[in-house]
């Protein structure tokens, strides 16, 4: 796999796309988020976590205010903003140096959030509805010239596990993403600032969620980093028989390996350091340039 994209440089981090993996750690600052609600509810909790994910290996961490679970219920913005922004700031201001450079995305569909975030010291904007639900998303973050994760979605976390009928996964995944991006570059959003997400797990089956995994090298075309995050899902529960999330770490490992050797260029994780190791491993496997290095 070679890269067709740009690098792009956050902070002190050059992400070379096609050269390696990169490893974005999940930290939901929320009460009710699927695997891990209320385990960093404290300042004092999440700022530890950040950091144990930093020494793991994490290039990214990826804070959410606003539970994106099925079924979830949506939060006030002043409930958000609590619950996001001072952990910004403790990590920017954190005499551990290499945790306050760190990037850092924000899981967030509102545009006052992601600005907010952004002059707290948050690096790019990781909206689960591809930029639909707030009509301001773009141009905010056009503004701000900071990336974007545009993922695919139907409904809302509420509603999107009754909208799983598809005529043509791939292609209508595929069509939404387009739809996304050419919305993103006409409101001044570079084409380099654009990573998309298929939305593992957003109004998919768990036969719908393998199809998307053995068919990521069809959304190459558009041009764009993929971003995919299958860690601790319901499809991985129901394959190995597991209701307990924080169990399915293996079943998480196998499939962010079928993501490298599919083409993925970040992997969104809660386990960082069984995963780093695990996509070392694909990397020597499917990625030439870690051999040449």
């Amino acid at each position: 796999m070679t890269a067709i994209f740009n690098p792009l440089t956050i902070r002190n981090t050059d992400f070379e796309w096609g050269k390696r993996t990169y490893i974005m750690g999940v930290l939901n600052v929320t009460p009710d988020s699927f695997s891990d609600g209320g385990d960093f509810n404290s300042l004092e909790m999440a700022l530890n976590q950040a950091q144990q994910m930093v020494k793991a290996g994490a290039d990214i961490i990826d804070i959410g205010g606003q539970s994106t679970r099925p079924g979830a219920e949506d939060v006030s913005l002043e409930e958000e903003l609590n619950r996001v922004i001072p952990l910004i700031n403790a990590i920017r201001k954190s005499t551990d140096v290499v945790l306050a450079n760190i990037p850092i995305s924000v899981d967030t569909t509102r545009s006052q959030v992601a600005e907010m975030a952004v002059k707290a010291g948050g690096d790019i904007i990781n909206d689960i509805s591809g930029a639909t639900f707030d009509s301001k998303m773009l141009s905010v973050v056009a503004q701000l010239n900071v990336p974007i994760i545009l993922m695919h979605i139907r409904g809302t976390p509420k509603t999107m596990q009754t909208l799983t009928h598809y005529q043509d996964l791939m292609g209508e995944l595929k069509q939404f993403l387009q739809e996304r991006i050419q919305a993103a570059i006409h409101q001044g959003i570079s084409q380099d600032h654009i990573i998309i997400d298929p939305g593992i797990g957003f109004a998919k089956t768990v036969t719908q969620n393998l199809e998307i995994l053995r068919n990521l090298t069809q959304l190459r075309s558009l041009n764009c980093p993929l971003l995919v995050g299958t860690s601790r899902k319901s499809f991985i529960g129901h394959l190995l028989n597991q209701p307990d999330p924080k169990q399915r770490v293996w079943g998480t490992a196998a499939t962010c390996v079928a993501a490298i050797a599919n083409s993925a260029d970040i992997l969104r994780v809660h386990d960082v350091k069984e995963i780093v190791e695990a996509s070392r491993v694909a990397d020597a496997i499917y990625r030439e340039t870690v051999e040449k290095n």
